[in-house]
C-alpha cells in the first residue's frame, strides 16, 4: 500500500516537473524564435502542483496556459459548463490566480461567487442563455463538459465565436469512425462509453466552425480546438489522428468506462 501511494505520488511529481519544464524552457524558446509548437500534450500540469483539489482534472491548466501564451489574450472572460461545483473545473485557475470572468453553468449547482448558475444545456436554450448572461461574442474560451450532448451544443452556437474551444471527446472509441450520440436533450450519462462524439466527428465540426485541432491532453479527455485565424505561426497543424490520445483515465493506460450492453445507436457526421 505504502508502495503504491510513493509510486503515485512519484508519478505525478515527474509529470507536473516535465509540464513546467516544457512551460519555462522549451515554450519561451519557440516564442523567442516563434516556432510554431507541436505537441501540446507535453506541457499538460496542473498549476499550482500543491492545491491537489482545485483546478483541472487532467493537465488542462498547462496546455490552456502555454495556448494563450502563443496567441495573446484578448477580454479574459471565459465561459464553461458542465463543472459541477465550480472548484475542480478548466477555467478555475484562472478565475483564481490571473484575474479573468466569466460564466459557469452546471445542472446541479449554483455559487454566486464564482458566477455559476444551475442550468440544464440543451442545444436549443444554449444561446438564449448566452444572451441571458451578456457573453462577448468573441470570449477568450469556452469549454464544454456535459457527458453526452457535447457535439450538439457546440453545432447551435452559431452566433458567437470564442478563440479557443475546450470540448470533451470519447476516448473510449478510436478516432474514427466521426459519430456521436443521438441528440436529446435530456441525456443523461449512465457511465458508460455511450456518450458524446468521437475525436473525428468533433474535428469534423471544427472545420466547419473554423477551428483547428492544436492538442488533446495526456488522458484522452479533452481536445483544444484553435480559432483559425490565431493559428498561423503559432502551431504546427498535424493530423487529428496523431493528436488522437486513447483513454487513459486518471492517467492510467488503458483505463476507460464500461461498455454500452445495450446496442445504443450512433450518429455518423453528415447523416443527423
Amino acid at each position: 500500500m505504502l508502495l503504491h501511494r510513493l509510486t503515485r505520488r512519484l508519478t505525478k511529481s515527474l509529470f507536473w516537473f516535465r509540464g513546467f519544464f516544457f512551460a519555462c524552457v522549451v515554450l519561451p524558446i519557440h516564442r523567442l524564435f516563434r516556432i510554431p509548437l507541436t505537441n501540446l500534450h507535453l506541457f499538460a500540469r496542473r498549476i499550482p502542483f500543491i492545491e491537489r483539489r482545485e483546478y483541472s482534472q487532467n493537465g488542462e491548466d498547462g496546455i490552456i496556459s502555454t495556448i494563450f501564451a502563443m496567441i495573446g489574450i484578448t477580454n479574459k472572460y471565459y465561459v464553461e459548463f458542465g463543472v459541477e461545483d465550480g472548484i475542480e473545473c478548466n477555467t478555475r485557475y484562472l478565475f483564481k490566480h490571473k484575474r479573468w470572468k466569466g460564466l459557469l453553468m452546471d445542472g446541479g449547482h449554483d455559487n454566486p461567487e464564482l458566477n455559476l448558475h444551475k442550468e440544464f444545456i440543451t442545444a436549443e436554450n444554449i444561446e438564449s442563455l448566452f444572451t441571458a448572461y451578456n457573453v462577448p461574442k468573441e470570449c477568450d474560451l469556452l469549454s464544454i463538459d456535459i457527458d453526452g450532448n457535447d457535439y450538439w451544443v457546440w453545432k447551435a452556437i452559431t452566433h458567437y465565436s470564442p478563440r479557443v474551444v475546450i470540448v470533451e471527446y470519447n476516448a473510449c472509441i478510436p478516432y474514427e469512425p466521426p459519430v456521436m450520440v443521438p441528440y436529446d436533450p435530456a441525456f443523461a450519462w449512465d457511465k458508460t462509453d455511450y456518450y458524446g462524439a468521437s475525436l473525428s466527428a468533433l474535428v469534423s465540426l471544427a472545420q466547419a466552425k473554423g477551428y483547428t485541432l492544436v492538442g488533446t491532453d495526456p488522458n484522452g479527455v479533452n481536445a483544444f480546438f484553435v480559432r483559425d485565424d490565431c493559428v498561423t505561426g503559432k502551431f504546427h497543424v498535424q493530423n487529428p489522428r496523431r493528436i488522437y490520445r486513447p483513454a487513459a483515465f486518471k492517467g492510467k493506460p488503458g483505463n476507460r468506462h464500461p461498455k454500452d450492453t445495450l446496442g445504443r445507436p450512433w450518429i455518423t457526421v453528415g447523416r443527423s
